[in-house]
């Protein structure tokens, strides 16, 4: 009896070590595919919506979320917007990402899910910390952190913060927050009293979360390439993307020399019926044709950029739009990966 309960014991073991070592090597994958050197990886933004649209259907969310996956797009990206107001230019009502990317962990299968971005200075790292490591759990290994300051100062006052501590809020909570996430994991108390309690955050992962800068949050570009996987910024006219992607390689000769670092595009994308349509510029982005928007993405890739999330602003439905660059646009630029 013992001795069968022993082979029980082991080949349960035996499989846990196999899932773990699994999804260590899918962690490590799952970024590859969306920031790897000399490549360009091809994202969309949630919530999906048509033009024009500011009340989103979140179970066509999910429903749009699974098409996505299974059309090979490499990541879906969730906002953090705590708050609305008058004056803020979005009048979309975004779900809390934690609460979105639960289902979005279990409605999708190989997609990278990444937060773009949750803002670390409003947020108290060791939650974020939890609520990361609850979406890696349940996506297994599929998350990417990505982290910013948010620039509303009437945001910060309606949390109790100032906007002038943003910068100093964002490293030491981002210390705070990679400790916890690491590799052992260290939890990092704000304050120690005499006899308190060593804590740990579980459940143990196999992996840790990886961290990218959204924005700068306050920091200098050698920071951003000590610290962070990589950089993601939003789009900007071509002459000053390729000066600030020439910063930006810069400062990784400088900081991290012998380390990759990615640097990625949020581009809004208006995607004309009419597949000869020249691009034309709109605000953070284009409205073009697919072979127009093919061109542009040739010259960013050719410029340094490793991946792109569309957020799309079309007057067509989205599932067309959706289609349409499955079929046609992502095929020039994923390799099997």
């Amino acid at each position: 009896m013992r001795e069968e309960q022993s082979r029980v014991t082991a080949s349960r073991r035996s499989r846990q070590l196999a899932t773990v070592n699994g999804q260590q090597d899918y962690a490590q994958n799952t970024v590859n595919r969306v920031f790897a050197n000399d490549a360009l990886s091809l994202g969309l933004t949630l919530p999906l919506l048509r033009a024009g649209t500011i009340v989103a259907d979140f179970d066509e969310q999910l429903a749009l979320a699974r098409l996505a996956d299974e059309r090979g797009f490499r990541a879906l990206w969730v906002r953090d917007v705590p708050l609305n107001s008058a004056d803020y230019p979005d009048p979309v009502g975004h779900l809390d990402p934690w609460v979105l990317l639960g289902p979005l962990a279990t409605h999708t299968q190989r997609i990278a899910l990444a937060s773009g971005a949750i803002v670390l200075t409003l947020r108290h790292p060791l939650h974020i910390a939890k609520a990361a490591l609850s979406v890696n759990m349940l996506s297994h290994g599929r998350f990417i952190l990505g982290l910013g300051s948010g620039d509303r100062p009437p945001e910060y006052a309606a949390f109790g913060r100032e906007s002038d501590e943003r910068r100093e809020l964002y490293r030491s909570h981002w210390d705070t927050l990679a400790a916890a996430l690491g590799k052992p994991s260290r939890v990092i108390p704000e304050r120690a009293p005499e006899g308190a309690p060593t804590f740990q955050l579980l459940p143990d992962s196999a992996d840790s979360v990886p961290l990218l800068a959204v924005g700068s949050g306050g920091q200098s570009v050698d920071w951003i390439a000590r610290h962070s996987l990589g950089w993601m910024t939003y789009h900007r006219e071509p002459d000053a993307q390729r000066a600030r992607y020439s910063m930006w390689r810069a400062a990784v000769e400088r900081a991290a020399p012998t380390a990759f670092r990615a640097f990625g595009v949020a581009m809004r994308l208006d995607l004309s019926g009419d597949p000869h349509e020249p691009a034309q510029p709109v605000t953070l982005g284009y409205r073009a044709g697919r072979h127009a928007l093919i061109s542009i993405l040739d010259d960013m890739r050719a410029g340094g950029t490793h991946h792109v999330t569309f957020n799309l602003a079309a007057e067509r439905p989205v599932v067309e739009v959706i289609e349409e660059l499955a079929s046609e646009v992502l095929p020039r630029f994923h390799l099997a990966r």
